[in-house]
């Protein structure tokens, strides 16, 4: 008997395939599992599943015209993408623009970056078991992009930031509305606390797992919530304030636990911040031109060129070197959720499969601005 219970406690390695097709896994990526019984060993990541050559792309398009692109990168971060290629150029061609520009696109920057963090939070507790968290968040994601809608005429790929400003001047119901949602958001965001943030089974399954200590997130070059949620500073809004960051008072969510529920916090807590900004800056739009005349073609002088922005899934940076000619020689997109995935297998050794699913919502990748 004691022979017959040895055997059967005994476990075989083996490989599992999750994805590339799997829900849970936020897009096209395959992961190879090797596992010793339900426990993960190694976690091999095969991408490149919906590359489209981005960047070879932007090597054949005028500089107005890679703008468009850089929304299809991390879709839900797309006017801070778009805004990154604007600052550059404008930098680059000493291009001054209004307070008016500068406000605008900050309200923007952190509008979206609410609507991509309710967005998560729907998903993360989707992933979790809770499905009533994705009607939730998308109660809140319809009033932002309605506000989207109403002023660039889009709801997702929004291309409204051009070289030298705006494509559009504000809508007339752009101040209204953004105040009707502060009020809003402001009632419901201890909701999202009381049905997922202190629920028991919620915690337990996310309090302790997916660890990576700050000595680890930084060798991995980790960036944005994923990086904050082990205790590093390193949002580019306050490094490198751009725009209007450098005329509002706000707070970077910091914590020091380093697990997946440390990364939640951190996406709650920007939230609050970015409802902050938002509130500091509605009454204060200050007036003048919303778009600074440019040439016809835009021709970089001969060099090279950085400017990183704070997206959503954080430090997203694009590099240009330029020869002088109206496309760019050489373009390089710094994605922030390419160095978070590369973590992934550190934070799960020793984890279950289950517990795959809920790190890979906490890191809260958009495959696209991994393979682009």
């Amino acid at each position: 008997m004691e022979e017959f219970l040895t055997d059967q406690l005994k476990t075989q390695e083996y490989f599992l395939n999750m994805g590339p097709q799997h829900p849970a896994t936020h897009g096209v990526l395959r992961l190879l599992l090797k596992l010793d019984g339900e426990i993960i060993r190694n976690v091999d990541m095969d991408l490149g599943f919906i590359h489209r050559s981005i960047e070879k792309m932007c090597e054949r398009n005028t500089y107005k015209q890679i703008i468009h692109l850089t929304d299809r990168l991390d879709y839900l971060s797309s006017h801070m993408n778009n805004e990154a290629v604007c600052l550059l150029v404008e930098k680059a061609l000493n291009i001054e623009v209004s307070d008016r520009i500068k406000v605008i696109r900050t309200m923007m920057d952190e509008l979206t970056r609410i609507s991509s963090h309710v967005l998560w939070w729907g998903v993360m507790g989707m992933d979790i078991g809770a499905l009533t968290t994705f009607m939730y968040g998308f109660r809140e994601r319809e009033m932002i992009n309605d506000i989207f809608e109403e002023t660039c005429g889009a709801r997702l790929t929004m291309n409204y930031n051009v070289i030298g400003g705006l494509r559009y001047d504000l809508h007339e119901n752009f101040v209204k509305r953004v105040k009707e949602f502060i009020k809003h958001f402001k009632k419901k965001l201890p909701e999202y606390d009381k049905l997922l943030t202190n629920n028991v089974i919620f915690r337990k399954r996310i309090e302790g797992v997916g660890y990576i200590s700050e000595k680890d997130a930084v060798a991995y070059g980790l960036n944005g919530p994923t990086a904050r949620g082990s205790g590093i500073s390193c949002d580019i809004r306050k490094i490198h304030p751009y725009s209007a960051y450098d005329r509002v008072d706000f707070e970077e969510a910091i914590f020091t636990e380093g697990d997946s529920y440390a990364r939640y916090k951190v996406r709650i807590q920007e939230m609050w911040q970015s409802l902050s900004i938002l509130e500091q800056l509605v009454d204060k739009i200050p007036e003048g031109e919303y778009r600074v005349k440019t040439k016809a073609v835009i021709k970089l002088p001969e060099g090279d060129y950085l400017q990183r922005v704070e997206a959503a899934r954080g430090d997203f940076g694009i590099f240009v070197k330029s020869t002088g000619q109206k496309f760019p020689y050489r373009v390089k997109f710094r994605s922030p959720g390419f160095a978070n995935l590369t973590a992934l297998n550190k934070m799960t050794q020793g984890l279950k499969i289950a517990d795959l699913v809920a790190v890979l919502s906490t890191i809260d990748i958009v495959v696209p601005d991994i393979d682009r």
